[in-house]
């Protein structure tokens, strides 16, 4: 039995995932939330018969979630339930063209042989090459420290550096992607999988030409009871084996003692811990809890990944053309993202993304009725006039998905609610309200990640989506894992 007493910050969905390796490994753990429920950005609420789920909407890789019901010996059936789709995304154009996209590969490159300029085998290599890239950097770049020596010393780390130059490291996502598909549409397409961990295609290297493959090989699925059910069933799991919650309880430092960790103080205690892992943001980390050391500064000027615009709506009506995933492009994408990273302020056509769980959870919106989780990407919150920003983004979303629906949606909402960058920032944590911590659009950045622990303060670990490997609910579970296995590796 391990006497030693580990002290999470932080009640996300990695702080959450890393406390039940940890007790799992016999470790005394305690969970500090300032807020008062667990899940961090995945949580949900109701208002007027709907139900909503505030942050990531997308499920992929469910087996990081089964590895945590494996490692506590207990049946994942008692706590959790998901289906796969197979319908992943709807697609529309403002040309006119739309798209299905299907979760078996073949049928997809069949399908998008009669929509778009491309033959299927042609789709199918460049799946193929997808596929690639994830099995030669998936156990470098996501299951391992960066920053430990060992790291690369193993095989798989010597195998992708002798075949880097078939990564598409130097040159952007876009250009690979109009190198290969060729179709402007189809470009399109495969350019939005930048904004799964909040970059641009037009800056952030080839290699995350990866991420499709996640979702096309692997597969998207629906939580039963919604994305809110994955923060819960975790955090139901981690009490049964009596990890301790402490909600309402925001900590102010982290103690430490001939440079190592010697516990946190909050507003109205010290705690001593053997461990502290910060699930909170690597920035307020160091401005607020660490003040006393001398914070990485390159790191933590980065420029901010991607944050969100959100706007909650009940809709009266039901929209059959529509699934629980629906993508509305922007005619400028390269101006879109233009916008966003450069000029941070948002596009007056912005993409617009529009998740509708109550088409798999019926009662997530009244008989006859949707509930529309409407999303555009937008800047990180540097002191833009927002409420201005708001207004022109909410006329401008509505006419462009009443243009391609074919009916006026302004007229159909009989609720709504709007998150954005501040209250993001103020509800999570997260710096400037980025949803990834630092952006991607860099060729070295997931070396450039704040790392999992601080060599010059002995068990001081981090994990969530501002450090490495990054932000999304796969990524923010592997991040857990690794915090576990250095701890293991030190203790």
């Amino acid at each position: 039995m391990i006497n030693k007493n580990v002290v999470i910050i932080g009640a996300g969905i990695a702080g959450i995932a890393v406390a039940i390796r940890l007790k799992s490994q016999g470790y005394s753990v305690s969970v500090y939330e300032a807020n008062s429920y667990p899940g961090g950005k995945l949580t949900a609420f109701k208002d007027k018969g709907y139900r909503f789920d505030m942050g990531p909407s997308l499920f992929t890789m469910p087996q990081f979630v089964e590895d945590l019901f494996a490692i506590a010996q207990t049946n994942i059936s008692d706590y959790f339930e998901y289906k796969k789709k197979n319908v992943v995304c709807n697609y529309f154009y403002e040309d006119g063209t739309t798209f299905t996209a299907v979760a078996n590969e073949d049928e997809f490159a069949k399908n998008a042989e009669q929509t778009f300029n491309i033959n299927a085998e042609d789709l199918r290599k460049y799946f193929s090459q997808s596929k690639k890239k994830y099995d030669l950097t998936a156990s470098l770049f996501l299951e391992k420290s960066l920053h430990k020596f060992d790291t690369y010393l193993s095989k798989d780390t010597l195998k992708a550096i002798f075949k880097v130059n078939s990564l598409d490291i130097d040159t952007t996502l876009d250009a690979y992607n109009t190198k290969m598909l060729k179709d402007e549409r189809l470009v399109q397409f495969f350019n939005r999988f930048a904004t799964y961990n909040g970059s641009s295609p037009y800056q952030t290297p080839g290699i995350m030409s990866m991420i499709p493959h996640l979702e096309q090989y692997f597969g998207t699925y629906f939580p039963k009871g919604g994305m809110h059910s994955i923060s819960m069933s975790l955090y139901q799991l981690a009490k049964d084996i009596d990890v301790d919650f402490q909600f309402n309880t925001k900590v102010e430092k982290i103690l430490t003692e001939n440079k190592q960790v010697t516990g946190i103080k909050t507003e109205s205690e010290w705690i001593k811990a053997d461990i502290v892992i910060s699930n909170s943001d690597v920035v307020p980390t160091y401005r607020q809890l660490l003040k006393d050391h001398k914070a990485p500064e390159k790191i933590l000027q980065q420029p901010r990944s991607s944050s969100a615009l959100i706007f909650y709506w009940g809709i009266k009506k039901e929209f059959p053309q529509l699934d629980l995933h629906n993508i509305f492009f922007s005619e400028d994408y390269e101006t879109e993202f233009d916008y966003i990273f450069n000029k941070k302020d948002v596009h007056d056509d912005p993409t617009v993304y529009v998740n509708i769980s109550s088409k798999d959870e019926k009662s997530d919106a009244p008989k006859d009725c949707e509930n529309w989780f409407t999303m555009v990407n937008v800047p990180s919150n540097t002191g833009q006039n927002w409420d201005k920003i708001i207004e022109r983004t909410r006329k401008n979303i509505t006419a462009k998905l009443s243009r391609l629906l074919g009916e006026d949606v302004s007229k159909l909402i009989e609720f709504e609610s709007i998150l954005d960058p501040r209250t993001i920032e103020s509800k999570t944590q997260s710096y400037q309200g980025a949803l990834y911590g630092a952006s991607s659009n860099n060729k070295y950045a997931a070396f450039l990640r704040h790392p999992n622990f601080k060599s010059s303060i002995k068990n001081l670990y981090f994990c969530g989506g501002s450090v490495h490997p990054g932000g999304g609910i796969p990524l923010c579970l592997l991040s857990g894992k690794i915090v576990s296995e250095l701890i293991e590796k030190s203790n």
